[in-house]
């Protein structure tokens, strides 16, 4: 019986310094290994992720904290940097690793300047506000790989009206701002934009472990049981946690994969597999297992 390969996307947010420097290059061996073409979207501006930590009160937030072990997880230098003194510059302080991962010949793309500034103020900030970041960081990330970067991703999943538009007034192939089940054209009050989103549509390690009885021995079977042949399949992974403490299971999950025939990609060579674009509008919503809103495509599968 010949058994149909699954199509799906790979995407692998680099959100942090250590992300970058440690995770990234630990990444790009595995999926060598695995004969692997990614996506990573690159933070590059100041690293200040440790700014979350007032988060800490909220309950929802430290719940998700303590089950996903994220001291252990991510390193305690991520969860302090910037709180006490500005963040680094990632892209000054681990050019050579985002020069790896474009050398390597995977899809490089931006996540953002400031990753914390976006998660937790993208709701406050104008058009000319957001083009401002996006343009700082693609002239960044431009600048070290030395050639255009034409996608993008914004973090956490969370993305406006005026980030939409001014994502729109820049040169972009696609972008991957939501949470969905297909490729769309996103709808706005002046129209569709015309360049696509490519969603996520498979949840992540830290919204999955720990609940419903999943944990790291049957994580990985978990995850592979939620794609589908027939349909959009993008994972997103983080450089912090499958570069890191879980780059073990993540392996184990890759060899899985590929027994169960599931051909990873790019985000972009999705793109030519799909021959009729829809449109769609973005809205906020909320997920099991992720503190506060996030974006997500309008219609349900």
């Amino acid at each position: 019986m010949i058994v149909k390969d699954t199509r799906a996307g790979l995407r692998i947010d680099v959100d942090t310094l250590r992300g970058t420097k440690i995770g990234v290059p630990g990444l790009l061996s595995t999926l060598e290994r695995h004969g692997i073409k990614a996506t990573f979207f690159f933070s590059v501006g100041p690293d200040n992720m440790g700014r979350h930590l007032w988060r800490l009160l909220r309950p929802t937030f430290l719940l998700k904290m303590l089950r996903s072990k994220a001291a252990s997880l991510y390193g305690w230098d991520i969860l302090f940097k910037g709180t006490l003194w500005p963040g680094p510059l990632i892209g000054r302080n681990a050019a050579a690793e985002i020069r790896q991962a474009a050398a390597a010949g995977h899809e490089i793309g931006l996540h953002a300047w400031d990753h914390h500034r976006w998660q937790t103020k993208i709701a406050d900030l104008s058009q000319q506000e957001v083009q401002q970041d996006i343009k700082l960081g693609m002239h960044l990330l431009a600048e070290i790989i030395e050639r255009p970067v034409d996608c993008s991703a914004a973090p956490a999943w969370r993305i406006t009206t005026a980030a939409l538009k001014a994502r729109a007034s820049l040169p972009g192939r696609y972008h991957s701002d939501c949470r969905g089940h297909s490729i769309f054209y996103p709808l706005t009050d002046g129209g569709p934009l015309s360049q696509p989103q490519i969603p996520a549509t498979l949840p992540t390690y830290d919204e999955l472990i720990g609940k419903n009885g999943i944990d790291a021995k049957n994580y990985n079977n978990h995850l592979l049981s939620l794609f589908r042949p027939d349909k959009l399949n993008v994972l997103t992974i983080h450089a912090e946690a499958e570069g890191g403490a879980c780059r073990a299971m993540f392996a184990d999950f890759l060899d899985k994969a590929q027994e169960q025939n599931i051909d990873f990609h790019p985000l972009g060579d999705l793109l030519g597999s799909c021959p009729k674009i829809a449109e769609d509008k973005i809205i906020t919503s909320n997920i099991n297992g992720r503190e506060g809103w996030i974006s997500c495509q309008e219609t349900s599968d």
